[in-house]
């Protein structure tokens, strides 16, 4: 296995009951668990890690250093980000009008910036932007976009708060702070990024 501290140091590695198709773009340091499946023309970042049973399609988009746990499907048209952590058995759309028989379906994106949070059994219907560092709870429905920083949760999510990069809650309020820093963090000037822990 790789260094927890340099992932990026090794070559990727996939668990032999992983199917990693031939023309699926693998970045350095990823390492791929039991019964996932990574369809060629897929795109994944260096240092990822795959749960078991993640399914990531042609055309699917993972940058640098994201978390995806276990039964995840990215289909094509999703876009995550770095450092994107996506709990256990959430979902991603890719047809806001599905049908069995449509064969000449629109595919609909979906993009997820850098940071994001996306918490266990949550869905994320196609068509929506989830802003940099925004965090969405356990079992949410996002229908519409997400701001950056913003806490969303419920069913539909609706707003909850703020929070640092870190996760750490910042506000409850509806009106976005003008510090988006938590305390731990208030000394890490503006124009820098915070690290998540």
């Amino acid at each position: 296995m790789t260094s927890a501290r340099d992932p990026q140091r090794q070559a990727a590695q996939a668990h032999e009951t992983a199917v990693v198709e031939e023309g699926a773009q693998i970045g350095d340091g990823t390492r791929i668990w039991h019964h996932a499946h990574v369809r060629a023309g897929a795109a994944i970042g260096s240092g990822c890690v795959l749960g078991k049973n993640v399914f990531v399609d042609a055309g699917a988009v993972v940058g640098d250093r994201c978390k995806i746990q276990n039964n995840v499907s990215v289909y094509h048209g999703v876009t995550l980000g770095s450092d994107v952590f996506v709990g256990p058995s959430a979902v991603f759309t890719n047809d806001l009008h599905p049908r069995a028989a449509d064969q000449d379906w629109q595919l609909t994106p979906t993009a997820v910036h850098d940071g994001v949070s996306i918490g266990a059994n949550a869905t994320i219907v196609c068509g929506n932007e989830l802003g940099r560092s925004a965090m969405v709870a356990a079992g949410a429905v996002v229908t519409h976009d997400v701001r950056p920083h913003e806490l969303v949760g419920g069913n539909p999510a609706r707003h909850m708060g703020w929070v640092c990069a870190c996760g750490t809650l910042i506000s409850r309020g509806a009106e976005e702070p003008t510090d988006l820093r938590c305390a731990e963090h208030s000394q890490v000037p503006l124009n820098e990024d915070v690290q998540p822990a």
